[in-house]
């Protein structure tokens, strides 16, 4: 009889950070590099779509009340509630189809599910936090990309400052002052994880 076919697990790569930091580009920039064998991992989220996001592409948009039953029925590896029925989170078979194509996971998820990812799996995560030079910077930064309110962009600082104080957690931080030194030590890392 033939065994059924058990899927080779590959790596997971957490990128977490406050907002603004440039983890979204350190992401982009791995996945780019085709020997790294990266797949992005796609959040579900209970979020309206903004402008031209695709369901399946930039997230898995489901209704609060789809989010809350796959809860129940332990399809998460991780989730949060960031606002009142504003759900993100990681779904299981999300993992279980990048590992099926035989390529490693890549996130750029939030720190508190960066850090139950790897609190999941502790020897198959490689948990990166990018840091802002400083709170100042983010807020320029957070700025110019001219798409929140000041509200918005004040909420966001003072939740970074909350995130930051977690970078211990981590297994390594990577402090983005310049982005191409940032870029080159995040490929380091990743390819000697992936590697060892």
């Amino acid at each position: 009889m033939e065994k059924q076919k058990t899927i080779n697990k590959g790596k997971l790569i957490v990128f977490s950070a406050p907002s603004g930091s440039g983890k979204t580009t350190i992401v982009r920039h791995l996945l780019g590099i085709e020997d790294l064998n990266l797949e992005f991992s796609i959040s579900a989220t209970s979020r309206e779509k903004r402008g031209q996001e695709v369901n399946g592409k930039d997230y898995y948009f489901l209704s609060a009340k789809e989010f809350k039953t796959k809860i129940k029925n332990g399809e998460f590896l991780e989730w949060e509630e960031v606002y009142r029925d504003n759900f993100y989170g990681t779904l299981r078979s999300e993992v279980e189809r990048i590992w099926a194509m035989g390529k490693h996971v890549i996130f750029d998820i939030d720190v508190s599910g960066g850090l139950r990812i790897k609190r999941k799996f502790p020897e198959e995560t490689l948990a990166v936090f990018v840091k802002p030079p400083s709170i100042d910077e983010l807020k320029i930064r957070l700025k110019k990309r001219k798409t929140e309110s000041e509200d918005k962009i004040n909420m966001r600082i003072s939740k970074a400052s909350a995130e930051l104080a977690t970078a211990p957690l981590f297994d390594v931080i990577i402090e983005n002052n310049n982005l191409d030194k940032a870029l080159i030590e995040a490929e380091t890392l990743v390819r000697t994880f992936i590697n060892s």
